[in-house]
Order: C-alpha cells, then structure tokens, then sequence
C-alpha cells in the first residue's frame, strides 16, 4: 500500500498527490476497512463495561485511517474524473454502505452508547454533546430495530450507494460530453470577455474557434447575451436535459428510473423507523423540525417573489414584440431579456464591470475581510496538488498555524460542475491537536491564455465569497472531537456563514479597496459600483422563484408516499404554484444532484433559504454595531457560531450570537422584495 495515502509528507503536511495513482487506492482501501472494521468489532465486544472512554471516544477514531484515504480519493474523483476512479466509486459505494450499516445498526454498540448516555453526569458539555448524538445516529440509523428490519436496512443503503452513485456519474457524463460549437457568423451580442472563455474552452478540448459548455460560468453568460434564438433554445435545452436520457449521453445516463427507486427506498426507510415518511425523518434533527415550518417558510416567501416574476414576464414579453418575437416567453429567452431590462435600467454593461473583477482580486477582497474580521493571514505554499492550477495557502493568526486552505478554481471537463467545500482533514484536540485542510472548488472560465487574467462575473464572484465562508466554519473550529468539527452542524444551519460571507462583498469599502482595473489599477469607479449593486437584485423575482420551485419540489417528493412518476409529480407541483411557464426549477429532477447525489439535502434543498433568513438578520448586527468589521460582534461570531461546529444544537448557538430568532422581513429587503 502506497504510504502516502496516510502518512502525509507533502508541505504543511498535504498529501503528495504527485505520488499518488489510482492503483494505489484498491488495496489501501481493503486495508483500512478491514481495520475500521477490527476497532469497531473491538468496541463492540469489550467484555469492560461501558464507559465514555472505552466506547463514544473510541468510535471517534475508529475509522480515521480510511477517512484519511477517502478524503484523498473523493477529492480526486470529483475534480479530477476518468474511467479508473470512476469505477473505484462504483466499486466502493456498496461496501462502504454494507460497513456503516454494519456499525450504524449493531445492537452491541447501541446498548453500549446507551448505558454512557443515560448516565452523562460528569462528562464535560463536548463529552455529553458528541454521546447524545452517537446514540442518536444509531437510533435514526436502526440500531434499535429487530433483526429482520436491520437487514432489510442494511439492504436498503447498500443499494441506496449504488444509485446515487450512478446518478452522479451520469449528470457528469452529460455535462463532460456536450459541447455545442458557435459558427464565427452567429456570435451576435456575445461580448469580448465571454468570447475569450468560450475561444478558452475549445482549446481546452483541442478545438478551434469558440464553443459553448454545460459549465454554469460559460452557460449562463451565453444564455444572457446570445441573441441567435434557436442557438439559446438548444443549450438551454442541452443543460436542462442532464440525467434526463435525452442529454449528450442518451439514454445510457437515464435518471429517472434511479429516482423512482431512491425515492421508494427513502420512504421504506423512514417508515421501518416509524415516521410517516422521508420528510418527517430527515426534518426530525434539524432547525426546522417539521415539513410544515418548511413549507410556512417558503411559502411567505413565494407570494412577494411569484409577484415580481409574473410583473417581469410582462416587461420582457414586451421587450420581445419590439423585438419582432410573437412567440410566447421561453425559458431561453427570460435570460437575455432580463439582462437587456437590467443594463436599459441600470446603464451596466459586463464588459464595464468584467476588467475589475479578477479571480485575483477577488481573492485579495476574501482574505482582507478574513483578516479584518477575525486577524486571518494568508501566506502561499508552494505544494504538489492535483492539478497545476489549484493553490494552496498556510492560515495563520498572531503566528499561530489556523488551517491549510486549497482553491481549485477553474472549469475542466473532467470536474463535477457547481462549487463545493470539503476538507482532507478536520480540526480536532485529541491526541494532539490538528488544524483542518480545507478545500474551496469552484468552475470559473479558465483564462484564454497562461498567465492572462481571469475574469469572474458578479456570480462568480459570489460564489467565491460563498464558499469561503464556509472554509471559514473550517478553519476557525475549536472542538474536541472530529463529528462535531466544522460544518458538522444542522443541514439547514450549514449554510449560514456561507451566505453571510456573501454580504461582504456588496459593501462599497471591499469593492473600492479590491474592484481593480487589472491593467490600469483604476478603482471600480463609485457611480459604476452602486449600479452595479442596484442590478444584482434586479432579476430577483427570476432567482427566487426557480429556487423555491426546486426546494418545494424536493419537500412534496418526500412527504407522504413517493410518486409514481417523479417527472408527473414534479409537474404538478410546478402547476399548482402557478409561476411564469418562461422560469423552470433551478434543478429538474433529473440532475437535481443535492437531492439524489446523496441524503445530505434530500428533503433539505430549503436550506439555503431557511439560512438566508439568518444571514440576513446576522449581518444586521453588524450594520446595527455601526462598523460592518466591527470586532465585538466579529468576535462574538466566532465565538457562538463558527468555532463551536455541531457542539451544540443551532437554535441554542444562533441564539447566543443575536438573541432572538430572526423572521422573513430582512431576507425579503435582501432580495429586493419587500
């Protein structure tokens, strides 16, 4: 077994993935399975009673070898995809399912668990925090059930790995296969900057001239500026078609059949542990608690935004007739439209904007309001990675080493599309403490030549943000124990520093400090910055509306018995919300992967809203401290919310930040609908 995979020898203790094949991780994976497997069994069979140390911190670390592996493997397989690790995912999943059920379910380590937390006096609040959840895992997971119904659950996430699996790999199928090359005399209203990604991404695939992929920095941008009609019809048509068997991979990347079964499965789940359905089980443990508070929540919400969506259609319905288009608002025109209606008002041209907002800069603007706000510092390691363009940085504050941080920025054809955070390693104190390694990913336009700039759209530039306030529940974690480490928090809780970074950006002294000309070192000039603030909320009836419709979506397939037909469901939904025919779901069915990529948003893709509520009133404390990098309530921050990780429940750590629960009024103002 490669040595490396767990004794990390690169700088700053990373991984040398310089060193590492996919031959390597088979038998490594064998090897620390089996010895995850032999510490559980020991737990389990400790003929010495049950105590904290020899049972809940001994399933602390009883995996850690092979989470080591894995973090190393899954890293590689979702931004750096071919056939071998693909097949090794395959291969994997079932296993690794069969072991968690194996662990998850065995009655010797639920009664053990049990006997430590009936009796937690003593224990410290972190000892007593991670018993109460142990016991609560193994209880959710069936640990409690008879034999019968624990091998039927067994079964049922065995298969359950198989197909979310599947269905990943299928909407990455899709996505890496389409490419729609654009003739030189159909370019029509695509600006300079857009034409250099596009030019970029045809070289990337040894191509020549410029052409259009299903990555959302490249789709979106053409799909907003194309004035070929039956060009934007086919794209949009290509990226709503991923997993659907009618994408670039044909049938063979079918998700539908997938769905119905997970979703069956879920619900034969939910109900073998007694809840009434997938929704209730999953709603159980998070903020929320109940798919009603749910849908009160997005529902408040969808009245002001259908207005404003149904009030727009009329303006680019309009704007269509002048331009001699009888047809009715298509999905493929909204786009186009909005962004026609948002520079007529707002006098924005994205080619004014493009020079000013690089990748570099960018990242300049998130480590100043790091440092700013809670004294980060960040220092460039020189450090082999996956891929030449990643970067890595060592994190420290008063020379104290934070976390490793790595950024994985640009689109490549074989990477997962979206932006993600994950960590090859998490913050813990145990033996001796470790600082997390924490990943940023991203799929922003590579630049069309080495050395050139790389230029972000003002949604690039909020993702960036984004995701690195997750980094920053990483980074600034001070716990004990590695399950509660970071963003192991509530789903519906996780993104709360994510989307409250995000504010930071829109503050005019980030943007004057950071927002510059990349040749001529010029200041976003301050009349072009307010426009361009006032037009991010200007087509929020449209962001709202897809969003909810995706997140109301995912409630009704889990609630209640699964559909029969998910796409018949879906449309359903669709129809008795009665939005704009020209605004789909953000994410169809079909390649909804929060959703069916896993369990961690099934029944939770409400979470980000249900978060917005929170950023939205947190950010408010700020502004109300009269100092947006105020250092009290900085502090206090770090302090209640972003170093406690899942050491207590949410609602008990919000509460100790703001002191009162937060209602829809600042999230509505937010998005430019109240």
């Amino acid at each position: 077994m490669n040595r490396e995979l767990l004794q990390w020898s690169g700088p700053e203790g990373l991984p040398r993935f310089d060193l590492i094949r996919d031959t390597d991780f088979a038998p490594a994976f064998d090897q620390q399975l089996a010895a995850a497997e032999a510490a559980a069994e020991a737990i389990a069979a400790n003929p010495e009673p049950p105590s904290f140390a020899n049972t809940v911190a001994a399933m602390e670390t009883a995996d850690e070898g092979l989470n080591r592996v894995l973090s190393i493997f899954y890293t590689l397989a979702s931004v750096d995809s071919n056939d071998a690790r693909q097949t090794l995912q395959r291969d994997f999943a079932p296993r690794l399912a069969e072991y968690g059920s194996r662990i998850s379910m065995d009655p010797r380590l639920y009664a053990r668990v049990k006997a430590v937390a009936d009796n937690v006096a003593g224990l410290s609040p972190q000892d007593a925090r991670i018993t109460e959840l142990a016991l609560r895992d193994l209880t959710r997971a069936g640990a409690g059930l008879d034999a019968d119904a624990r091998a039927r659950m067994a079964q049922i996430r065995s298969r359950m790995a198989v197909l979310t699996t599947q269905f990943t790999q299928n909407v990455l199928t899709d996505e890496r296969d389409f490419v729609m090359a654009i003739p030189d005399d159909r370019l029509q209203g695509l600006p300079d900057w857009l034409l250099r990604s596009m030019r970029a991404a045809a070289k990337e695939r040894g191509m020549t001239g410029q052409v259009v992929t299903l990555n959302r920095s490249l789709i979106v941008p053409f799909l907003e500026n194309a004035t070929d009609r039956a060009l934007r019809e086919t794209a949009f048509k290509a990226w709503t078609a991923r997993g659907s068997g009618a994408g670039a991979g044909g049938e063979a990347t079918d998700n539908l059949p997938l769905v119905a079964e997970i979703l069956a499965l879920r619900h034969e789940r939910a109900q073998l542990l007694g809840y009434a359905d997938f929704a209730s089980w999953k709603l159980e443990t998070q903020m929320a608690r109940t798919p009603d508070r749910v849908q009160d929540l997005l529902s408040q919400v969808w009245t002001a935004a259908r207005a404003r969506a149904d009030g727009d259609a009329t303006k680019l319905t309009a704007m269509m007739r002048d331009d001699g288009v009888n047809d009715a608002l298509q999905a493929w025109d909204w786009r186009l439209y909005a962004e026609r209606l948002r520079r007529r008002d707002h006098r924005i041209d994205p080619d004014q904007v493009a020079p000013y907002l690089t990748l570099d800069a960018m990242l300049g603007a998130v480590f100043d309001v790091a440092e700013r706000l809670f004294g980060l510092e960040f220092q460039p390691v020189d450090a082999p990675l996956w891929d030449g363009h990643a970067r890595a940085w060592r994190v420290t504050r008063g020379g104290k080493l934070m976390a490793i941080f790595v950024g994985d920025f640009f689109a490549r054809p074989a990477k997962r599309s979206g932006a993600w955070c994950s960590s090859l390693q998490v913050q813990h104190k145990l033996d001796e403490e470790q600082r997390a390694i924490v990943v940023n990913v991203c799929n922003f336009t590579p630049p069309e030549q080495p050395g050139a700039p790389a230029f972000l759209s003002w949604d690039d530039a909020h993702t960036l943000f984004h995701e690195f306030g997750h980094a920053t529940h990483h980074i600034l974690s001070d716990v004990t124990w590695p399950s509660i480490s970071g963003t192991s928090v509530a789903q519906d809780f996780v993104e709360l520093p994510s989307q409250l970074y995000e504010h930071w950006l829109e503050q005019p002294a980030v943007l004057d400090k950071h927002a510059r000309h990349h040749e001529t070192g010029e200041v976003l000039p301050a009349d072009l910055r307010d426009r361009m603030l006032a037009a991010g909320k200007a087509d929020a009836g449209f962001s709202t509306v897809e969003y909810l419709e995706s997140a109301l979506v995912d409630l009704a397939f889990h609630r209640g018995a699964p559909p029969a037909d998910a796409m018949a469901a879906q449309a359903q939904v669709l129809q008795d919300l009665g939005g704009p025919e020209a605004i789909p779901m953000r994410h169809a069915t079909p390649h909804f992967a929060h959703v069916f990529a896993g369990d961690s948003y099934a029944s939770g893709y409400y979470s980000y809203m249900w978060s917005e509520v929170m950023d939205a009133d947190a950010f408010a404390a700020f502004e109300e401290a009269g100092d947006i990098f105020d250092p009290a309530t900085a502090r206090r921050l770090e302090q209640t919310i972003l170093s406690r990780g899942g050491s207590a429940p949410a609602d008990q750590l919000w509460m100790a930040f703001r002191q009162r629960m937060p209602g829809v009024d600042a999230l509505l103002k937010g998005r430019g609908l109240a």
